[in-house]
């Protein structure tokens, strides 16, 4: 940068002082130039695990596919797992990871995070979150905190070793525990928890329970062979059809030969004389 001070530019020859003055009007010129702020990047991943064993993993995966299926006709329903939700444009260390979450009202699609101020600031109404060993009591407090801070309507916790089912929904500001959550029915999803003595049963508003990955190819198999056996049911009607038709037909042609004989036998009597009338 050129340190010379403007009184002195006046000693310098014309040539000189012409180079010199220019010099010195870039420098201000990059001087009063405004910084760009530096691009904050949003990371995809958190470098934590999407679960700690495979139970989590399985509850993690059946609640989102078939909350997907469900919502497969909704183009504004947005569901993901595991995916980074940052609330607050320009703080990429404010951030949370739902196992589960439900964005209503936006559009489906590939994210690498969810930046709600390019959702129109809408923030998913609906999480879950599947407890692990490695869960612990601090760390669920602050998601319930952030849950609780930036807009989140409920929130569901299960402890699948313990076969425990948490729910709280927004009051206001807070977030409330439900009472019962034995038979309760979400209010924005409308799928109902059912806890037995051994699990937690989720089921669809059309009464359908959830099922896993095995259970919907076992389902889509049985489908697959009630198909089959009813195509194969009709193309025996058919066949059956096309028989009793095949029989009617020659009946019909039978019918014709013996009328055809019928006739030729009274051309024959007409012939020698005789008529038929008088017989």
């Amino acid at each position: 940068m050129l340190r010379v001070p403007r009184s002195e530019v006046q000693e310098f020859p014309t040539p000189t002082k012409r180079l010199i003055q220019q010099a010195l009007d870039r420098d201000m010129v990059q001087q009063i130039q405004p910084q760009s702020p530096p691009e904050i990047i949003y990371p995809d991943s958190d470098g934590q695990p999407m679960a700690d064993n495979t139970e989590q993993f399985n509850w993690i995966v059946l609640i989102k596919e078939n909350l997907e299926i469900w919502f497969a006709a909704v183009v504004d329903v947005f569901i993901a797992g595991d995916l980074l939700w940052y609330p607050v444009q320009g703080n990429n260390k404010l951030r949370q990871a739902p196992d589960v979450m439900v964005a209503l009202g936006r559009p489906k699609g590939k994210r690498g995070s969810y930046k709600q101020w390019e959702e129109d600031n809408v923030a998913p109404q609906v999480v879950f979150e599947i407890l692990s060993p490695g869960n612990r009591s601090q760390k669920m407090f602050e998601k319930l905190l952030f849950y609780q801070r930036y807009g989140v309507q409920e929130y569901y916790v299960y402890d699948p070793d313990k076969i425990e089912l948490t729910g709280l929904v927004r009051s206001g500001d807070w977030l409330e525990p439900v009472e019962e959550m034995n038979g309760w029915v979400s209010p924005l999803l409308q799928i109902r928890f059912q806890l037995t003595e051994d699990n937690l049963e989720i089921y669809r508003p059309d009464g359908r329970r959830f099922l896993t990955p095995i259970e919907l190819e076992q389902l889509r198999e049985q489908e697959s062979q009630r198909a089959e056996q009813e195509h194969q049911r009709a193309e025996q009607e058919s066949q059956r059809a096309e028989q009793e038709r095949q029989r009617a037909e020659d009946a019909i042609a039978q019918l014709q030969q013996e009328q055809q004989r019928y006739q030729a036998l009274l051309e024959q009597l007409r012939d020698r004389g005789i008529d038929p009338q008088q017989l």
